[in-house]
């Protein structure tokens, strides 16, 4: 049965502008449509969270973050985001449709692909990864789910939500982000994140497209995870014989468990992969590892996952459950495959409250696991009854009362004590308070908490969360928006600009552009003032430009034909830097003496400022042009053009036009700049 048909949204008319045509992808927390936007006529992917999270400030930031993190980011790799709205219970994004399918689905249709293959859809990932670490962000969730390979070929990454800015703090407090097959040890131990993480897990990756299975298994999550902290990742030629040591070298690099060990990001990676690609011959890229299937070979579509390896329910609309997608996930026209058998982004919390018990994960500093028994040796069970003597029917039956009797106590500790958390996101602080005291649960107290999209005075969250069990008599604390944060800007005038630019910081702003204006009030190098000035309220991490003096201002005296001597001292002496070039030049001006200074009178510097000098190696000798017989006009022509300045004498009475003499005379050698006389004829 078609479970389009039962979707409330397939057919609607989404805020007015995108018409939802089908649905393609369904995840944890938001499902992905095929939508028409009919002010464009352009086909695109709707990703929709479901309306039940809607009121979560959490997932809602999460999603605001995706559209604003990805529209910054313009690569023909990357899956663009158009629009980011909302209507009513529905959030959305507006993105980039893919025709296609994922990396995941061609693992599990073809298994391990050939090394020119493998390389070939690493190297557009890489690139998109690079623009979005040169960009300042780390994608963090890199993984085969979120590798899309179009008809037409392209390979574009998708699913930015769990996105941060490179210089941002990206601990998560008790939980870990990501697939746990792709995490770095760092991520599991402290849950930090950079770009050397998005390194890692294509490393993994790349193994994974090698040999068709992941480094490592596990029955657990837990297993993968400690792992990955305390294995190295195998060698690929370790699954596939035959494959080159440049790429057994490449994944090695690419996952080192530590992070100073491994390219510094994805640009960097990008350029060893090439290096490689062209170090290796047609035959070693063309290698078919045992693992490759063709199309349509029994298996294709199973899970490419090893043996025993677990998976944890995730959040994103990333799972592929249906068909081609035009965000995340997708496939080959396969329709709802069950979510156990998907393996998809998780948040792995302390105790992850409302999962059934057996999908919980202990997150601890370090994960520990229980030894994994040889491969073939069966796991030994022990039942419950095996260490009872074979005694009478009187003696089984008293055994058996008793373990009612005691599994009554237990349940009656463990469930009858116990309540869970109601839902209070999105509630006012009253009407919380009311929810939690009606579930027989009292209220510990109200802590209140910035958030940029969350309205002042409603409930954002509390503390157990929400469905979390505690024990009926027990508190719970709300935690209450505080609207958008405001930092007020410091006053830092009169301050030097290092301890100003700190002092921003330690205020949550970021130092901006430094000016520098002349100032007789504020010393030299220290802040004149702020834009925007002190105590004005803005975001956290708002940049705030800083204007700092260049002291009182001088003028620039002139020393040109000065001895550099004394036009050094003179300059010295009013608080000028000095410098002499090292060329010399012709020019008017005597040998040894200033031929001409960087700053011109009146020249207005800050103390400290520097000015140079070029020294004169004297004027440059010229021969004189012979202008005997010429008219003022064309012997003036000719001496300027020689470089000569003109004057010019008459006789007494003068009634003549031509030049009668000249000083210095026809041919003789004058310096280059000096006057030439000339006397025009008389009678």
């Amino acid at each position: 049965m078609d479970t389009t048909l039962q979707d409330p949204l397939v057919g609607q008319l989404l805020d007015g502008r995108y018409r939802v045509d089908e649905r393609v992808a369904v995840g944890g927390m938001a499902t992905v449509y095929r939508a028409l936007d009919t002010r464009l006529d352009r086909e695109l992917a709707l990703k929709v969270m479901h309306p039940a999270l809607a009121t979560d400030a959490t997932f809602v930031e999460r999603f605001i973050r995706e559209a604003k993190s990805v529209a910054r980011l313009s690569h023909p790799n990357v899956v663009g985001v158009f629009d980011q709205g909302a209507e009513g219970a529905y959030v959305y994004l507006a993105m980039e449709y893919v025709a296609g399918c994922t990396l995941r689905d061609v693992l599990r249709e073809r298994g391990a692909l050939r090394p020119r293959a493998a390389l070939d859809i690493l190297e557009p990932v890489l690139a998109a990864l690079g623009a979005a670490h040169r960009a300042g962000f780390v994608h963090r969730d890199v993984k085969p789910e979120n590798v899309l390979i179009g008809d037409d070929g392209r390979v574009k990454v998708a699913d930015f939500g769990l996105v941060r800015a490179v210089g941002s703090v990206t601990n998560t407090t008790g939980s870990v982000l990501g697939t746990v097959s792709y995490l770095a040890p760092e991520q599991i131990e402290d849950g930090t994140a950079d770009t050397r993480s998005d390194v890692y897990a294509c490393g993994v990756m790349l193994y994974e497209t090698l040999t068709g299975a992941k480094p490592y298994a596990g029955d657990t999550p837990a297993q993968v995870l400690y792992q990955h902290l305390n294995a190295s990742v195998p060698a690929p030629s370790g699954r596939v014989p035959g494959l080159a040591v440049e790429l057994d070298e490449l994944v090695a690099g690419a996952t080192a468990r530590r992070p100073d060990a491994r390219p510094y990001d994805a640009v960097a990676l990008l350029a060893e992969v090439r290096t490689v690609r062209a170090a290796l011959g047609d035959e070693q890229l063309d290698l078919v590892p045992p693992a490759a299937r063709e199309p349509g070979e029994a298996g294709g579509s199973g899970e490419a996952r090893e043996p025993g390896e677990a998976s944890v329910p995730g959040e994103g609309a990333d799972g592929g459950r249906s068909g081609r997608t035009g965000r995340t996930g997708g496939g080959t026209g396969r329709r709802g495959r069950s979510a156990g058998s998907e393996e998809r982004t998780d948040v792995i919390p302390r105790l992850s409250a409302g999962l059934p018990d057996e999908q919980r994960v202990q997150h601890t500093a370090r994960f520990t696991a229980p030894p994994t028994p040889p491969p073939g040796e069966p796991r030994r069970r022990r039942s419950p009854l095996s260490g009872l003597p074979r005694r009478g029917v009187i003696t089984i039956l008293v055994a058996v009362l008793a373990v009612l009797g005691i599994g009554a106590g237990v349940w009656y500790i463990n469930s009858g004590q116990f309540t869970r958390v109601p839902a209070v996101i999105g509630k006012s602080e009253a009407e919380a308070k009311q929810r939690i005291e009606g579930a027989g649960l009292g209220v510990k107290g109200v802590r209140r908490e910035f958030s940029d999209t969350v309205e002042r005075g409603t409930v954002i969250g509390s503390d157990p969360a929400t469905n979390e069990r505690i024990r009926g008599n027990d508190s719970v604390t709300i935690v209450v928006s505080r609207g958008p944060e405001i930092v007020r800007v410091p006053a830092v005038k009169g301050e030097p600009l290092a301890k100003a630019e700190k002092e921003l910081r330690d205020a949550g702003l970021a130092p901006g552009v430094v000016t520098r204006e002349f100032s007789a009030e504020v010393p030299q190098g220290a802040v004149i003032r702020t834009e925007p000035g002190a105590g004005a309220g803005r975001s956290p991490d708002s940049a705030v430009a800083l204007v700092v003096s260049r002291g009182a201002p001088v003028e620039v005296p002139d020393v040109t034909g000065d001895p550099v001597a004394e036009a050094t001292a003179e300059l010295e002496g009013v608080g000028f830097e000095v410098v002499v070039a090292p060329e010399q030049v012709n020019a008017p001006q005597e040998a040894g003496t200033v031929a001409r200074q960087s700053a011109p009178e009146g020249t207005r510097l800050a103390g400290g400022d520097t000015v140079t000098l070029t020294v004169s190696k004297g004027p440059r000798m010229v021969v004189v042009p012979d202008v005997g017989g010429d008219s003022e006009g064309e012997a003036r022509r000719k001496l300027e053009a020689a470089g000569f300045r003109v004057e010019v004498e008459k006789s007494f009475p003068f009634l003549g036009e031509t030049v009668a003499r000249q000083s210095p005379g026809a041919d003789d050698r004058a310096p280059e700049g000096g006057t030439v006389t000339i006397t025009l004829k008389g009678l």
